[in-house]
């Protein structure tokens, strides 16, 4: 059962469609489960590999991965922190995301550590499980 992403030009939306078969994929027209358009178009879908969390974590640690990390640059930081937030694949909630953005519009690191306190106190000493559902695909069946 094939997985196929999708552009819908009516409602401006990536959506992910399944199909019953590769053929069924192929004779029968793309409809966007959200707004009922016909108007797809096919994208190219991005390649997953499979990897252990201890090979991408030691990744991470490799010096060579922290070539382009100027410490005191703010917008350099945060880059870093998405890649490493990329790379663990965990949500790290809402806290996280204001830290980043915030370092994203080159706010300086103590200025953010001061006017958030309680960064890092919760129970699993980062910034949150998170959770939350996110805006994710829409999958329709075909």
């Amino acid at each position: 059962m094939p997985i196929y992403e999708y552009t819908c030009h009516d409602c401006t939306r990536r959506v992910s469609l399944l199909w019953r078969s590769f053929d069924d994929a192929q004779a029968r027209e793309p409809v966007c489960p959200r707004c009922g358009g016909k108007n797809l178009s096919r994208l190219i879908s991005r390649v997953a590999v499979v990897r252990s969390e201890e090979s991408r974590l030691d990744d991470l640690a490799d010096p060579s991965a922290l070539g382009g990390l100027d410490e005191n640059d703010p917008k350099s930081l945060a880059r870093f922190m998405r890649k490493m937030a990329a790379e663990t694949g965990e949500d790290l909630g809402p806290e996280f995301e204001e830290v980043v953005g915030r370092l994203e519009a080159g706010e300086d690191p103590e200025a953010i550590e001061q006017s958030m306190p309680d960064l890092g106190d919760g129970a699993d000493g980062g910034f949150g499980a998170g959770g939350g559902a996110g805006g994710g695909d829409d999958f329709g069946v075909m």
